[in-house]
Parts: structure tokens; C-alpha cells; sequence
């Protein structure tokens, strides 16, 4: 693989040891094998691997070139990297004979340093190339995008993502705007934003929701939380934990909703003569929802619209007393 320079962007890794705690790496689960489905800049994972014992192995994830190349500079035994998405993960246990996991986690989202790193096009604060892609190697960016999507596709990415109510209005502007010069950096796109918007958020800029509907579209994000959530499910053995970070409610919902699903099943009139055993039986038992402290959010505010959802999976011969 090509070398590729990590530029020097600070990180703070979100909830960092309420994630990893509730991996429980105790006893005969700190030899196990876990998922970091979201390497980053290796936060997560260098603390997973301090706290797994020396049978312990640890599979990461990540899409982004500048993460592969941190997460190549970790020499442990234990640990490996794969350049691909966390919707890949039964595929890559598959390809390296793999057993079931004991742990999935997954901080959903963008990293502090891909987004304050301008040439990345993800931040509407600094001037950049309006790129957007997480994994700069793959598909289209953004201001290819943006030069062929028609009125109404812009509108539906930027009200269904970024659930914005000027949607439309942007829609048309944008269109309005590449007929006259190509949309190419992300201050062009902020300006014809803030133009179009009439109404702006107390404290919030205005081009905040587009570019998130953007960058979700682009990285195809919703479309690998859902895969993720059920690959994951599929790859967790029975007792293994699945951690979830999400950054908005989109993802948030996608999650609660995924985990009630496993979690709670219809049951049959009480009437009906059916035995105890086969009744449908749930699949995952929820465990916690864990939001950011206020140090934390202190500390770091990006923190602030994290919420954390950790649910287990059921061993086959418990799930009745679950």
C-alpha cells in the first residue's frame, strides 16, 4: 500500500473507556476476539488491546487512508487492520478463519481530524476542495456529486439526511449556482446555503445540516450502519457485547430500533396451548445507554450528541431466563 502522511490533527476519542468497559475484557473474555469496526485514530483500539490478555485479538476496521496508516504504525501481534468498511466484517472473519466475535464496537460518524483537516473537504469553517469522501481512493466526491444530481435528488439527500426544512430552496440554489461556475470548494457551498436558508438555528451555522446530508450520502453511511448492525449481530457469538456510538439521531434511531428488534418479540395470545420453550424468545438484551458526561462535553463539545446503546447477545440456552 501506498504510504500516506497522517497530518498532525488532534483527537479526542468520544467516550473512550465507557466503550471499552462495557467490551467487560475480564477474566477468560479478555482472551477473546473483538471487533473495532471504527479504527479512527486508534483510540478505541489501543485501549482494547492494553486490557485483552495474551491470547486476545482485536480485528479494526476503517475507510480512511490516514487511519490506515496510524493504525499500521501498532506492531502488536494481536492486532490487525482491514482498509474497508465495518459492513465488510463476515466477509474479513471469513477470509481469515475467524471464529464468532465476543465484541463489536462502533463510533459511527467523522473523526475530529477529518474534519478539521480542510483538504477534506468535510467542514464548511475552512476552505478546502469540496471532497467529503472518507475513503479518498473509492467513488464520487462531492463536487462531482453536486455537478449532476438533479433538483429533486439534491432535495431528498438534504431533507431525508440532514433533515433540513429549506431543503427545496437549496436544492434550487445549488442548481441555480453550477450553471454559472462549478460548486468546487466547501466556502462556495456554504455561501449558496446560507443564502438560501432564511431561518438560521440559534447558535448553529446554517449550512450544518447540508453538509452532514452530503457526507452521509457520499460515504453511503446509513446504508453501512445497516449492514453493520446486522453483520454484526450475525458475527457476535451468544454472551458476546455489541457498543454502539452514534452522533445523530438518524443513526440513533437506526440502532434503538435494530437492538428492539432483537430484543423484544411478539408474543402469542396467553390463551393459546403453547408450551413455555416454544415461545419466541428474545435475542439480545439491552444493557445500557450511555451519554457523554458534562466533564466530558467540557472538555470536548463535539462529544455532546453522543449516545452510546450496548446490548447483548443471548446465549441459545439462556434466553428464557434472560
Amino acid at each position: 500500500m501506498t504510504s500516506v502522511a497522517v497530518p498532525e490533527f488532534q483527537h479526542r476519542t468520544v467516550l473512550l473507556d465507557e466503550a471499552v468497559d462495557a467490551l467487560q475484557l475480564e477474566g477468560e473474555r479478555a482472551n477473546g476476539l473483538y471487533i473495532d469496526g471504527t479504527f479512527g485514530r486508534g483510540g478505541h483500539s489501543r485501549l482494547i488491546l492494553s486490557r485483552l490478555g495474551e491470547r486476545g485479538r482485536l480485528l479494526a476496521f476503517d475507510k480512511d487512508l490516514q487511519a490506515i496508516a496510524t493504525a499500521e504504525q501498532i506492531t502488536d501481534p494481536r492486532f490487525q487492520i482491514v482498509h474497508d468498511s465495518f459492513a465488510t466484517m463476515a466477509s474479513a472473519l471469513a477470509e481469515r478463519a475467524m471464529p464468532k466475535v465476543d465484541g463489536v464496537l462502533l463510533d459511527l460518524g467523522i473523526s475530529s481530524p477529518q474534519v478539521d483537516d480542510a483538504a477534506r473537504g468535510f467542514s464548511f469553517r475552512n476552505d478546502g476542495p469540496l471532497d467529503m469522501r472518507m475513503d479518498t481512493t473509492r467513488g464520487m466526491s462531492a463536487a462531482e456529486w453536486l455537478a449532476t444530481e438533479t433538483v429533486e435528488t439534491l432535495e431528498k439527500v438534504i431533507k431525508e439526511y440532514g433533515e433540513e426544512r429549506f431543503a427545496f430552496q437549496i436544492a434550487k440554489a445549488i442548481v441555480a449556482r453550477r450553471a454559472v461556475e462549478p460548486i468546487s470548494s466547501t466556502r462556495q457551498l456554504a455561501a449558496i446555503v446560507a443564502n438560501a436558508v432564511k431561518t438560521r438555528e440559534k447558535g448553529k451555522d446554517p449550512a450544518t445540516r447540508t453538509f452532514q446530508a452530503i457526507r452521509i450520502h457520499i460515504n453511503k453511511e446509513l446504508e453501512d450502519l445497516e449492514a453493520g448492525l446486522t453483520h454484526a449481530y450475525e458475527c457476535v457469538a451468544p454472551g458476546g457485547i455489541l457498543a454502539i456510538i452514534s452522533f445523530h439521531s438518524l443513526e440513533d434511531r437506526m440502532v434503538k430500533r435494530f437492538f428492539a428488534s432483537k430484543a423484544n418479540v411478539p408474543q402469542p395470545d396467553r390463551r393459546l396451548p403453547i408450551r413455555a420453550v416454544d415461545l419466541p424468545q428474545p435475542e439480545l438484551k439491552l444493557l445500557a445507554k450511555i451519554k457523554p458526561s458534562d466533564a466530558e462535553v467540557e472538555a470536548n463539545p463535539r462529544a455532546r450528541s453522543a449516545v452510546m446503546r450496548v446490548a447483548r447477545r443471548l446465549p441459545y440456552d439462556d434466553k428464557a431466563a434472560a
